[in-house]
This record gives structure tokens, sequence and C-alpha cells, in this order.
């Protein structure tokens, strides 16, 4: 079925998102809100903090962040992460030479990021081969409806069939994706 799939969605690719924190935050900009609305708050964001960097962040005023449209939780979420930046507890120049976990531990260890959003970090972003985001819906949705008759697979089932793909299971992950929704969606 992969297979089909990739000839089927063959000449796109997977891209990198730029710049690690202009990615992060972006990624904490969209949670639990439309595309649309991510897109109009990231717009008065850009707006505001032009050259987003972590220290321009630190530097902005909280209540200028809210009037972007973040709410008073996402403001703290991107301090804290801007935060990490300048104190020097992201070690982007080290994650080359880390493992997976070891980026994922690093990155969840800020506010507002949990093991899903650095997974789609380390695609996205990363570009790494071999995640595996077992508690994506959309990749539960893909599995479900080319090898489980339509049922979503559960933990167990959704990561053994992972293993038939490692280790490229990001870009199985991409393309199962592509099967639900051709358009990619840019974390």
């Amino acid at each position: 079925m992969l297979a089909i799939l990739i000839t089927r969605f063959a000449g796109n690719a997977l891209v990198s998102r730029g710049d690690p924190f202009v990615t992060l935050v972006r990624s904490i900009v969209g949670q639990q809100i439309s595309v649309r609305a991510a897109d109009s708050v990231w717009a008065r964001l850009s707006a505001v903090v032009p050259t987003m960097t972590p220290l321009a962040v630190v530097h902005t005023e909280r209540g200028v962040l809210r009037d972007c449209g973040l709410s008073a939780r996402k403001v703290e979420y991107v301090v804290d992460l801007a935060r990490h930046f300048v104190d020097g507890r992201i070690h982007v120049g080290r994650w080359a030479g880390m493992g997976d976990d070891e980026v994922i531990a690093e990155l969840t260890a800020v506010r507002g990021i949990g093991v899903w959003t650095a997974e789609m970090f380390l695609i996205f972003n990363q570009m790494r081969p071999d995640v595996f985001p077992l508690d994506d819906i959309g990749l539960q949705k893909a599995v479900g409806a080319h090898y489980c008759g339509g049922e979503r697979p559960g933990r167990r089932l959704l990561a053994s069939y992972g293993e038939r793909w490692r280790p490229w299971r990001s870009v199985a992950t991409w393309y199962l994706w592509r099967s639900l929704d051709p358009l990619p969606v840019e974390y």
C-alpha cells in the first residue's frame, strides 16, 4: 500500500521549515486553533516582532504579545521557549549528534511543548527520517484506512506497522498523511 501512495504523490517532498526557534514559536501559536486563526495571529506577531529571535521575544512586553491574539498561556509558552534559547538550555548546535529521544526530552522541558509537538518538529524542521508519532490522529486514521479495514489501530498495533518502515518512518508517515490530505500542512 505504501508503494502505491509513494507513486501517487511522486514529485512531492518533505521540506524543512527553516529556523528552529521560529518553527517552534509557530507550533505554539497554532496549538488548538484553526490554521486560518493561527495564520492571522502569526501575521500580527510577525509585525510586532519582525526579527523573530529569542532575544527579541524576551524583550517584547507581554501585553504586546497578548494584543497579537496569543492567549495568556501561549504568551507564557513563547516567552519560556525564548528564555530556554537565550539561557542556552536549548542546544541547536548539538542536535545533529543527539538522538531523537534526547532532542524530544530537551524540547519537552519547555512549557507548552509536548511530545507530539517535538515529534512534528523533528519531522518538519530537523528532517529526521525515523520519527513515528504514535499519538498523531492523522497517522492513526491513515493506517486504519489502509491497513486495518477502516478501524483505527491501538498503539501497539500502530507501532508494529511502524516497524515495517524503519528506518524511514517519517517518510512513511508523511505519505500516509498525504493519503488523507494531499496538501501538506506546515508546522
